[in-house]
């Protein structure tokens, strides 16, 4: 079976759940500038840099990962989120991003073997892309509209490097994620697939939007539905959402994706919304059975924790989750699907 049968054939037995973040694992660790440059010459401040823990505190990121797993997750994400040339320019780092995304992977890969060695239960590496600072749809320039900072092809020369460091590193998946510009997400699996061209065998696609406000639109002004048509083509393995909101204000938007994704539905929402310290107050308890509502209802396939949640709030979740079988993925009956900011749709 590839990697794609293997998830789907879980998915199809139960609801999985994916891991948490790597950002409130961090913090919590409390870590100094000198414990994120570690023994690298690298002129920059480097606190903050949580990808860079690959390399200088590789026990500290397979220990947040091991949480993850024992809290009951099954696809697990590497620590790669800012790990792309675009973004580590802000650290002067650009010179070690395949050094960091193999890192990465080989972490989790590790992680994730020993523990199906240990009992069995299959586990899936997702390599994650974050969607860089820069965005191909919009100007940062006001009284410039035309203008952009980065092109299409380069954004995804960008991803390519990515990807194909992930995978030496020993990925299953990649999870293009927190997708505010869907241009930038078709320049990743445009990346992606030319990869998998490169490898001759097949490389899967996760894909999550994230959403700006409660209208439900992502930076670029699309809708759920119409960020659906937009990468329905890819085929991934599952689109979702993450970030953008806790479970209360995702539902309705997961409800309409679920209606219309003909593949399966990976959500993971924050723990509720920050406070006025920017801080998630929501207790796992709360997020578990906000989650759990969405699969009595038939909503996901796998479920998981974006900002603010914590190995307790994905137990809490799996523990929810357990109670219901997995979402029925519908048929796509045939029909011209076209995108703008808004879904179309035309019966044949």
């Amino acid at each position: 079976m590839t990697i794609a049968e293997r998830l789907r054939a879980e998915a199809a037995k139960r609801i999985l759940v994916k891991d948490g973040p790597y950002g409130t694992a961090i913090q919590a660790l409390g870590l100094t500038e000198a414990d994120y440059k570690g023994e690298l010459a690298l002129p920059m401040d480097q606190k903050g840099n949580n990808d860079m823990l690959n390399l200088t505190r590789p026990d500290d990121i397979a220990g947040v990962c091991n949480a993850y797993i024992g809290a009951g997750a099954d696809v697990l994400a590497t620590n790669t989120f800012n790990a792309n040339r675009i973004s580590q320019a802000d650290y002067g780092a650009e010179h070690l991003v395949g050094d960091i995304n193999r890192a990465a992977a080989g972490i989790i890969r590790r992680c994730a073997d020993a523990a199906t060695a240990a009992d069995g239960r299959p586990r899936f590496v997702a390599g994650a892309l974050g969607p860089t600072n820069k965005t191909l749809s919009l100007s940062p320039r006001v009284s410039d509209p035309g203008f952009r900072e980065v092109d299409f092809d380069g954004v995804k020369a960008v991803y390519r490097e990515q990807i194909d460091a992930l995978v030496e590193g020993g990925v299953d998946i990649i999870l293009i994620e927190t997708v505010f510009d869907t241009l930038n997400a078709k320049a990743a699996a445009f990346a992606a697939a030319e990869a998998a061209e490169a490898l001759g065998r097949e490389l899967p696609v996760m894909l999550s939007m994230t959403l700006t406000d409660l209208s439900g639109r992502n930076l670029s002004g699309q809708t759920v539905e119409a960020f659906w048509h937009s990468i329905r083509h890819v085929k991934p393995l599952t689109v979702g959402l993450n970030c953008s909101f806790g479970a209360t204000e995702l539902r309705p938007h997961v409800v309409a994706l679920a209606k219309v994704a003909d593949t399966l539905i990976q959500v993971y929402p924050n723990a509720g919304l920050p406070n006025d310290l920017g801080e998630y107050d929501e207790e796992p308890a709360t997020t578990g059975g906000l989650v759990g509502d969405w699969a009595a209802t038939g909503l996901v396939n796998i479920v998981g924790g974006c900002c603010g949640t914590t190995p307790a709030h994905i137990a809490a979740m799996a523990r929810e989750v357990a109670k219901y079988p997995p979402r029925q993925v519908p048929g796509a009956y045939p029909a011209l699907r076209l995108s703008g900011l808004e879904a179309f749709s035309f019966a044949a």
